[in-house]
Order: structure tokens, then sequence, then C-alpha cells
């Protein structure tokens, strides 16, 4: 197989994954719900809207995400004081278990995976990575190779 970035971030997401997975289905969660647990421990009393757009899934997987963390005791849904059509989020005790661990969980892969890189070399690579991620891809009409113009 030709070694591309596509490749490698592809094989970095297999091994995230098999490592999340592993250590959190002995608390009950999946990768999926550690998005949403981290974003509400960082954002609490947000709106499921706000959830869903900051991590860019359909309003269809964040109720169905939503509804399994509530139900399983991780997340606390409740009338926003404000607006009683709205609803707020915030972890519950156990959710802030799993806060810690996710943020643990995190840290110890992201040291697993860089380990056999110097400070120096970590620091590029992120940079590098956050340069890429940045282009945004906004405009997905052009053909691979051809250079994203700046939004208008």
């Amino acid at each position: 197989m030709q070694q591309t970035l596509a490749y490698f971030v592809t094989l970095l997401r297999k091994n995230f994954t098999e490592y999340c997975n592993r250590r959190l289905a002995k608390v009950g969660l999946t990768q999926g719900q550690l998005y949403f647990i981290l974003y509400i421990g960082r954002h609490p009393r947000c709106a499921p809207k706000q959830a869903a757009q900051a991590l860019q899934v359909d309003a269809g997987q964040a109720t169905r995400t939503l509804a399994r963390l509530v139900q399983d005791g991780f997340v606390l849904q409740e009338k926003d004081e404000k607006d009683r059509r709205a609803h707020t989020l915030r972890l519950t005790e156990q959710g802030q278990a799993a806060f810690g661990l996710s943020h643990a969980l995190l840290t110890q892969w992201e040291a697993k995976a860089l380990c056999v890189l110097s400070a120096k070399e970590q620091a590029t690579l992120l940079a590098l990575l956050a340069k890429v991620a940045r282009q945004g891809w906004q405009n997905e009409e052009n053909e691979p190779g051809e250079k994203n113009q700046p939004a208008q």
C-alpha cells in the first residue's frame, strides 16, 4: 500500500479507536460518546444543538447519543431556566468521572503515539497537522491537488 497522508490518518484513527474502545468499555462508554462527554464537560449548560454543531454531527446522531448518555446516567438534560422550551446539558457525577478518564485517555494515547519523536519533532508534527487541518476544505469542489481558495 502506498504510504500517503490518508493511509497514516486511517492507521492512526484505527489505533486510536481501538485504544479508546478497550478502555471506555470498562465504564460503559463508546468513542462516539467520548466527544460529547468532553464537550459538555468543557461547556456545562450548553444546548444540545451547540454540542452537535461543535462536534460536527447531524441532529439525529446528536439526539441518539445524548439520549443514551442521559439513559446511562452520564448526562442530565434540563429545561433552560430562561427559555422553558430549550434544554441544557451538564454532566452527572458519573459523567464527571468519565470526563476525567477521557482527558487521561487522550493524554496517554498521545504520549504513547508520539513517544518515538523528540519534543521538537512533536511540536513540528502538530504544527504541520494544524496547518493542514485549518485549510478548512472551504471549497470541496476542488479536484485533488487544486489549492483551496480563501472563503469569501
